[in-house]
């Protein structure tokens, strides 16, 4: 069996106002005739009662497959107030393929984090399935 891993976080500091915190995450895994993908994001920020901005991004990702190929990828930026992680993980084995992918964003006070899932076998239609979910501090 063949596996990969990756993993990234980022952590940003700002100036803000008022006391509240929040976080949002997401994840999804898909498996199918002997592949299987999995991504993960997650992101929190928070406000303290001085006023003080924080917030962080983590995601990662990865594949396996018995006999076919794996890809996994990981990555963060960072841009004054803005945070963005993306994890990609596909697994394929001839025609049978399984892939997945997450975004996590924060900018300012709105976070929002999406999951993309991907599984087909050879003959039959793909399967695709999408959850978004989004939050604003303090909400």
């Amino acid at each position: 069996m063949k596996s990969l891993q990756t993993t990234a976080l980022a952590t940003i500091l700002l100036a803000g106002s008022v006391g509240l915190g929040y976080a949002q995450s997401s994840s999804s895994t898909v498996g199918t005739g002997g592949t299987s993908a999995t991504t993960l994001g997650t992101g929190g920020a928070s406000i303290d009662a001085d006023g003080d901005y924080a917030a962080s991004i983590g995601s990662g990702g990865s594949a396996a497959a018995v006999d076919g190929k794996t890809d996994s990828r990981t990555k963060s930026k960072v841009h004054k107030d803005k945070l963005h992680g993306q994890s990609r993980a596909s697994a394929q084995d001839g025609g049978t393929f399984s892939k997945s992918r997450t975004q996590t964003k924060i900018h300012g006070d709105d976070l929002s984090s999406k999951t993309l899932t991907m599984s087909h076998e050879r003959g039959q239609k793909p399967v695709i399935e999408t959850s978004p979910s989004k939050t604003t501090l303090g909400d």
